[in-house]
This record gives structure tokens, C-alpha cells and sequence, in this order.
């Protein structure tokens, strides 16, 4: 076990999390436009939200448009952020996709061999969706039982934020099927050997955002602007949403 070099982590999270984030949503920024944006999303959901006016209505449909894909895309930044973690403290491995199917990460430590599916959050799947992740990690553990003669492996899914307070899912038909998760402090820990480590990550994440944040709100501010005026030029009769123009637009044929 090596200790984390805290220094190079924040330059990591900057330079590989923070980093492209902030470029893929100013890319998303300036790609948007009301004609994109009214084709995507249910003109019906935003009536229900009773918005009464351009600029009500040209906020919503934007923020609904930037917060679509932004949980996704930070999640995969910071899955790469926890398999750099655990390369630099364990010798961690990032999976072969292909080889093993809902396996991220792969390491030991205190004699122990792991394997990883990483998740944002605890609530992330369905029943299906958990008992092909089940599928998968018995597969995985076969695999390299048979390549480099592992026995004991432990199946993980690791979630970066939240809670478990049963960690250890017990299949009693088939133990292949049983796996471990581990959610918020513990995953951190288990990947690092530090368990303050879910907390001093916050710190780097805060004081790059701030860096950007200000040329991103330039932006979207000019973006809610235009919007604002194409959509009273577009959808304004008699001073009020006209929301038959509105769902016309969305989709009449």
C-alpha cells in the first residue's frame, strides 16, 4: 500500500475531472438553440409546470437540456478518478470492458482480490439490471480464477455517494451469485486506505469549479437571453405563451 501524493491528486481531479466536465457543458452551451432543445423534451411537462412567461419557459427548457446527460458524464469522470486513486494506492486496474461485462476496476489489498463495478449512487438499477451485474461478476470471477489462479475474489459494487447498511447481498441458491456494496466513506476507503478521503476530494472539486463556473454563466446567460426572444417572437399572442403554437411546433406534422 502507498500513501495518496495529495498535491498530484488535486492536479488529477483539475486536469482530468473538472477539466473536460466544464468542457463538455460549454460545448453543450453553445450547441444549444430553442429549435434543438423544443424537438428533445416533452413540451406537455413544461405546460404542466404552469411557466407563464418567455423567460420562464426558456430557462426550464435549458436547464432540463444542460442537467439531462450531466449526472452520466460527471459519474464517468469520477469512476476514472476512483481507478487513478486505486492505481496510485493498490496497483489498481482498470477493467477490460469487453473481457469482463459490469467490472471496472480490479486490485488487491490485504491479501484480499478485488473486483469492482463502480456506480454513482446506491439507487442506480432495477432488479434486472442487478442480476445481470450478478451474472457478470460470476463470469468475472471464473475468468481469472482460471488465468492466474485466484480463489478468493470478492465482488464489489462500489457506489460513490450514499449509504448501505446491509453490504453484503447473499445469494443462498448460488454463493457465485453473492457480491458486496459498498457505498460513500467505505468505497473511498476501500479503494484508498484512507477513510477521509470522500471528504477531501470535495476541496480540489470546489476551487476548479469556481475557476470556470464564471465564463460558463457568461454564457448562459446570453443563451437565456435568445431564447427569451426567439420564443416571445415565436409563441407570444395577445402578451401570453400560446402553448397550441408551442405543441405545433414540437410536433405537428
Amino acid at each position: 500500500m502507498k500513501k495518496l501524493n495529495y498535491k498530484k491528486l488535486n492536479a488529477f481531479i483539475a486536469s482530468d475531472v473538472i477539466g473536460p466536465f466544464y468542457k463538455i457543458r460549454l460545448d453543450r452551451l453553445k450547441s444549444a438553440s430553442l429549435a434543438i432543445i423544443t424537438k428533445r423534451k416533452n413540451p406537455y411537462l413544461f405546460k404542466a409546470k404552469n411557466l407563464e412567461t418567455a423567460g420562464d419557459l426558456a430557462k426550464s427548457i435549458l436547464d432540463a437540456f444542460l442537467s439531462s446527460q450531466e449526472e452520466t458524464i460527471f459519474g464517468d469522470l469520477m469512476e476514472k478518478l476512483a481507478v487513478h486513486v486505486c492505481n496510485k494506492v493498490f496497483n489498481g486496474k482498470k477493467a477490460e470492458e469487453k473481457k469482463y461485462k459490469s467490472v471496472d476496476l480490479i486490485f488487491s489489498r490485504d491479501n484480499k482480490f478485488y473486483i469492482v463495478g463502480i456506480k454513482s449512487g446506491p439507487n442506480w438499477g432495477n432488479s434486472d439490471q442487478i442480476n445481470v451485474m450478478r451474472r457478470n461478476f460470476k463470469t468475472a470471477r471464473k475468468i481469472i480464477q482460471t488465468e492466474s489462479g485466484v480463489r478468493s475474489i470478492l465482488a464489489v459494487n462500489g457506489c460513490m455517494y450514499g449509504r448501505e447498511n446491509k453490504p453484503h447481498k447473499v445469494n443462498k441458491r448460488d454463493p457465485a451469485l453473492s457480491y458486496h456494496k459498498i457505498c460513500g466513506q467505505p468505497f473511498w476507503e476501500l479503494i484508498s486506505g484512507d477513510d477521509q478521503l470522500y471528504k477531501k476530494i470535495i476541496q480540489p472539486l470546489d476551487k476548479e469549479a469556481k475557476k470556470r463556473d464564471e465564463t460558463f454563466k457568461k454564457l448562459y446567460a446570453q443563451k437565456i437571453n435568445e431564447m427569451t426572444k426567439d420564443i416571445a417572437n415565436l409563441f407570444y399572442t395577445k402578451n401570453n405563451l400560446d402553448w397550441d403554437k408551442i405543441i405545433e411546433y414540437v410536433s405537428k406534422k
